[in-house]
């Protein structure tokens, strides 16, 4: 294959990935753009509908989010159902889909937490609702009923309805691809089983070497999980992060809830709470989880990439010493040994049912299945230097022309707010016009038009 010349080439096709190559094509004058993914399909791995929960994350019900940064997700949530409702009927109503959402308090303590944080965070969310338990079951009435009554312990929720709420991530990245080849008047290339080998300086520009041969790019951004980590190492970019991916598994019932229902976060815990949502992949199901259990990996169910895992952990004393401080903290262990024994047969489902009874008091043993090939692994990073876990999504940008982007949870409900600040790097480096104006724009209802 002939080195073709590119002003920008993203690697990696999930959700990032499309969403900065839609917003190359359509939002700067950039010429020649590409994307590589090595799989023959765009959002086969974590961005694929059925390894991640499907949520337009806007931190509104997400309690463990700070009022700043739920402030700073919404912008980026709001650009998603921006997106989506411009897009023709038949194609948003597979992409994003109205349920009513809303976070349990469960017991005086939670509910008292959730009282406060509605009056901090209501000025800024205007959609959302106190319910008391009585307006709960009128939403979600397996939420509080019990054998004929309703179930003892005090309840308060922070509802939304009437929202654009869950997405399918896999199909608004193909729909991303769709709308930037759709650009006349430049090239935008999609190319398809490219894994990249390397990445490589040379003068201004960076070579990169693929199976099918050599591209070269003026600007490069790769999205692509915990393999971004591992293309830094490589070139020596990013040595003081270490990575700890994290997997989640999940549980399928009958359809016994008409919405989300999260649970509050332990803010001890740096892992999603239990929450049960429908799923949009499989209709007339509910699907509860996550449970998270660290694996050696950077793919679910790619044991190919235990090897690129082992080399980017760089496992010495500080990596160590930061895994065995978040064993000290009890809360930590304790979630760590009972997510384990989520693994175990016989004891797994009764054990798991014991957390998913949160949501639905009156769900038996033989409602739970277990939702096999589904779930995703988020590549959580390890700050060597502070010795820390970083919580949520990372990149690492040298200023050099090359930008590395790690995406964990909300990183694909912020994949446009994340392309638009690839393009002010991108536009800073290459000296190209950006037209910030939609980004910028007054965000449309999260409702239905």
């Amino acid at each position: 294959m002939v080195n073709q010349v590119y002003d920008v080439v993203v690697i990696g096709g999930g959700v990032a990935g499309a969403a900065l190559l839609y917003s190359l094509a359509t939002f700067t004058d950039l010429k020649r753009v590409a994307l590589l993914e090595k799989y023959p399909s765009v959002a086969s791995v974590n961005s694929k509908a059925t390894n991640n929960s499907q949520t337009i994350h806007c931190g509104d019900i997400e309690t463990n989010y700070t009022l700043e940064k739920a402030i700073k997700v919404q912008r980026s949530a709001q650009m998603l159902v921006r997106y989506g409702s411009q897009l023709p009927p038949a194609l948003r109503d597979q992409i994003i889909y109205q349920f009513p959402k809303m976070v349990l308090g469960v017991g005086s303590q939670e509910c008292e937490f959730l009282r406060q944080r509605y009056e901090v965070f209501k000025p800024h969310f205007t959609g959302m609702q106190l319910l008391e338990k009585s307006q709960i079951a009128e939403i979600e009435p397996n939420v509080v009923q019990l054998n004929g009554g309703d179930r003892p312990e005090e309840l308060v929720a922070i509802a939304i309805l009437g929202e654009y709420t869950a997405i399918n991530y896999g199909a608004l990245a193909q729909s991303f691809v769709e709308q930037a080849q759709a650009v006349t008047n430049k090239t935008v290339d999609l190319k398809l089983g490219y894994p990249v080998q390397s990445i490589q300086p040379v003068g201004s520009n960076y070579q990169i070497t693929t199976a099918e041969g050599t591209v070269t790019a003026r600007f490069v951004v790769v999205s692509a999980g915990g393999h971004s980590l591992l293309f830094a190492h490589r070139m020596g970019i990013g040595l003081e992060y270490s990575c700890l991916p994290v997997a989640g598994n999940f549980y399928f019932t009958p359809e016994i809830l008409n919405g989300k229902v999260y649970t509050v976060q332990n803010d001890k815990l740096p892992f999603a709470a239990i929450h049960g949502d429908p799923d949009i992949t499989v209709p007339g199901k509910t699907r509860f989880g996550p449970t998270a259990l660290p694996l050696p990996l950077l793919e679910r169910n790619n044991l190919k990439t235990l090897i690129d895992y082992l080399e980017v952990l760089k496992l010495d004393g500080t990596v160590a010493s930061v895994l065995g401080d978040l064993l000290k903290v009890k809360d930590i262990r304790n979630y760590i040994f009972k997510n384990m024994a989520f693994e175990v047969p016989l004891v797994n489902r009764r054990l798991f049912l014991q957390d998913a009874r949160k949501i639905v008091p009156s769900l038996q043993l033989e409602d739970l299945e277990f939702a096999h090939g589904i779930g995703g692994i988020r590549p959580q990073l390890i700050d060597r230097t502070q010795r820390k876990l970083i919580l949520g999504q990372a990149e690492i940008d040298p200023g050099e022309g090359i930008r590395f982007n790690i995406t964990p949870s909300p990183g694909a409900t912020t994949c446009l707010g994340n392309a638009e600040q690839d393009l002010l790097r991108i536009q800073q480096h290459l000296g190209c016009n950006f037209d910030r104006s939609w980004f910028e724009a007054e965000s449309i209802s999260m409702a239905q038009s």
